[in-house]
């Protein structure tokens, strides 16, 4: 059998002395249903909110990433109620959340830093980011904001969220004006979508010291196979979510050669085609990228943290290359 033994290790944040995971978990299914971007999930009961979160840490998972932005804040709020409930002590994880940017000014990261704070019921917020590039304000003034943050103590490191390689070259270099540096970018990078490996992000990241945050490593779900297997499956998606072009019967089965593979290398490693798919994530580019995904019910919680536990061969790295590439060129 091909090498399953735990292999995971943290991985550094950036340039900072932060160590988390190379998994975390995303939060945006906590936002209860509220606000337009709540609509994307059904609402979770606190309960299973609290074993969701359980199960992470049981996991290995040190790190929980939501936004302001997330409901209005309501899944900052579920996740403070968690790590309540379990008497998570704060020093054992690190909260990572963001800042709202629409019709918003720079201004307001300062404002609005102690209802966030509140929300997420702690002295101090580990990572935050500008949620998306759009403001009334250009990014060296947000990043003065943030820095005067960090100065206060209320965070401890700064990141961004949806930013070209143009923005963050921006971002670091007002942030290294004052003794700091961006820690982190967060981009949608999966098997079906490897556009920062074209568009100068990655080679930013890489070439400054910033972390990737991999969203939707799983591509909404799509690498998972469930609605490869069960077509159907299609119709029960929220409304809102099939805006995503994820979420139709032409993509499902051009994407079916990938899920073949996946199927193809799973057992050899005892472990599901959804696992291989984030292995692949937070390996193909050394520790570069690290990945942020979400579960809606505890067993998806222990599936993702198992993710880290294995190693896949250099043949089956490059035989996902190959089959992801083709993909996107086809």
């Amino acid at each position: 059998m091909t090498n399953s033994e735990p292999v995971s290790k943290d991985r550094r944040l950036g340039q900072t002395g932060i160590e988390l995971s190379a998994v975390g978990l995303g939060c945006w299914q906590f936002s209860k249903g509220r606000g337009m971007t709540g609509r994307y999930w059904p609402s979770l009961d606190d309960q299973v909110i609290s074993q969701i979160v359980q199960r992470s840490l049981a996991g290995g998972i040190n790190w929980f990433d939501t936004a302001e932005g997330y409901g209005g804040g309501e899944s900052e709020k579920a996740l403070a109620r968690a790590l309540a409930s379990l008497d998570v002590s704060r020093d054992r994880v690190l909260i990572a959340t963001k800042w709202w940017p629409l019709l918003r000014t720079a201004r307001s990261i300062i404002e609005s830093i102690d209802q966030r704070l509140k929300m997420l019921n702690t002295d101090y917020i580990d990572l935050y980011q500008i949620h998306l590039p759009f403001s009334f304000s250009p990014v060296k003034s947000e990043m003065r904001a943030m820095v005067e943050l960090v100065k206060r103590g209320k965070v401890h490191c700064v990141g961004l969220s949806n930013y070209s390689a143009k923005g963050m070259r921006l971002a670091d270099w007002e942030l290294r004006r004052h003794g700091l540096s961006l820690a982190s970018n967060q981009v949608s990078f999966n098997l079906l979508d490897r556009k920062i490996e074209t568009n100068g992000v990655l080679d930013a990241a890489k070439e400054l010291g910033v972390s990737i945050i991999a969203y939707s490593p799983l591509a909404q779900g799509l690498l998972t196979g469930k609605y490869h297997h069960r077509p159907d499956r299609l119709a029960e998606v929220r409304a809102f979510r099939k805006i995503y072009k994820s979420f139709n019967r032409r993509l499902v089965e051009k994407t079916r050669p990938v899920l073949e593979v996946l199927e193809e290398i799973a057992p050899q490693y005892r472990v599901t085609p959804a696992q291989i798919a984030l292995n692949w994530v937070i390996n193909v580019h050394g520790e570069t990228v690290i990945a942020l995904v979400g579960a809606t019910r505890g067993h998806h919680a222990h599936s993702n943290a198992a993710a880290m536990q294995f190693e896949l061969s250099a043949e089956h790295m490059g035989l996902l290359d190959r089959v992801s590439r083709a993909y996107a060129s086809g």
